[in-house]
């Protein structure tokens, strides 16, 4: 743990693998959803929708997450939690902001997490331009 009580990168590193897996599982229930729906649509069509919804799947999950408690399943199995640079429970809008700025970083080849390794306190790029932060929640 650092000085202000910011969770160590290794600990978020694992969270994010974990949370890798269990996307995995919340997005494919998605795709199995989208396709009793769509499964006669044009391709042309249904590719972009299907994109579209899988993001949005992962949006809500994340945001709701977020803005309910300040963690998902791995987060608290590895005991992190999410709040605002000032400590305090996130808002819609953070949570928002914080997604799609997330997204864009792992859009641009990871350059969200690749960030953390030079930044000053181990910050994730999305953290750091969002104002949110990933502490330690050992209560």
């Amino acid at each position: 743990m650092t000085g202000d009580g910011l969770a160590r990168l290794g600990r978020r590193l694992l969270s994010l693998a974990y949370e890798a897996l269990i996307l995995a599982a919340v997005l494919l229930a998605g795709s199995i959803a989208f396709m009793a729906f769509a499964g006669r649509m044009e391709p042309v069509l249904a590719r972009p929708l299907f994109q579209l919804f899988l993001l949005l799947i992962a949006g809500t999950y994340f945001v709701w997450q977020w803005c309910h408690g300040g963690q998902t399943l791995p987060m608290k199995t590895w005991r992190i939690r999410l709040v605002t640079a000032a400590g305090e429970p996130l808002t819609l809008r953070h949570a928002v902001y914080r997604f799609v700025l997330a997204v864009a970083g792992t859009l641009l080849l990871g350059i969200g997490v690749i960030w953390a390794f030079f930044d000053r306190d181990r910050q994730f790029l999305h953290d750091r331009l969002a104002g949110t932060r990933i502490v330690r929640n050992d209560e």
